[in-house]
């Protein structure tokens, strides 16, 4: 009786799994018949399209590396230093995935209206820019990869640093030279998670760098800006890039090992 119940227990769970599993595969066969691939291509082929895809992906390989340059040391100062208010700072450190995406570009586009954010404007333009387009989609990715890092550090052992630093090391050499090369697949997944949230980025650059076309518009406000024209297939097959280039993401951090 208890093997029986057991059973339907776990089948239960897997028609949970099943269904849910269903659910997406069926909204995205549904993108993915909407349109035909004379469509697809001609949607390609368009300028605007091009630019957008080309200034997506540099904006978005941008705003990854700065992320895990600041998730580092960041990661690695959660995982290996007990301090007063750990518990308070940690929060902290996940209010850009928390917060609504619009409210963070309301926050960028109010601070560089202040005075400190228009003498930085001054020096180096932020607002209705690429250098902006950046800039927002580094403020939502640093988050997940300070989470990614700061849990690869916490998986790994820290006697191999202490010896390091026992031999005569600095904490620096020992961060560079060990934790950093034991960590190197986790770098790689922070790198792959805040490039691929980078890229779906929308909110945050809608409203602080702006949507305007072979400027600031990159392929989540091209979608928005097609159906806004009515150009369904357009935004279809854009929708439909984006999902791909996701899965090979995807991919890609499964094979290093290391959970997203």
């Amino acid at each position: 009786m208890n093997d029986r119940r057991a059973r339907l227990f776990w089948i239960l769970l897997g028609s949970v799994l099943g269904g849910y599993l269903l659910f997406w595969f069926l909204l995205i066969a549904a993108t993915a018949t909407y349109s035909s691939p004379n469509v697809w291509l001609a949607t390609l082929q368009k300028r605007e399209i091009l630019y957008a895809a080309g200034l997506s992906l540099f904006t978005s390989t941008a705003a990854a590396t700065a992320a895990v340059i600041i998730a580092v040391p960041i990661g690695y100062l959660m995982a290996r230093q007990d301090f007063r208010g750990k518990s308070l700072l940690d929060a902290a450190l996940d209010i850009p995935i928390v917060l609504p995406p619009m409210v963070v570009g309301l926050c960028l586009l109010i601070f560089f209206q202040t005075r400190l954010g228009q003498s930085i404007e001054a020096v180096f333009p932020f607002t209705y820019t690429i250098a902006g387009v950046v800039l927002a989609q580094f403020v939502v990715a640093a988050a997940f990869a300070i989470r990614t890092i700061r849990s690869t550090f916490d998986h790994l052992s820290d006697r191999p640093e202490k010896v390091a630093l026992t031999l005569g090391a600095t904490p620096f050499q020992a961060l560079w030279h060990v934790a950093l090369p034991s960590a190197r697949r986790g770098l790689v997944t922070a790198f792959c998670i805040a490039w691929a949230r980078s890229l779906g980025e929308f909110g945050p650059i809608l409203v602080f760098a702006g949507s305007t076309r072979m400027k600031t518009e990159v392929l989540p406000t091209t979608v928005w800006l097609e159906l806004s024209a009515g150009n369904l297939d357009s935004a279809v097959t854009v929708s439909l890039g984006m999902i791909l280039i996701a899965l090979i993401i995807l991919m890609i951090v499964r094979m290093t090992g290391e959970k997203a």
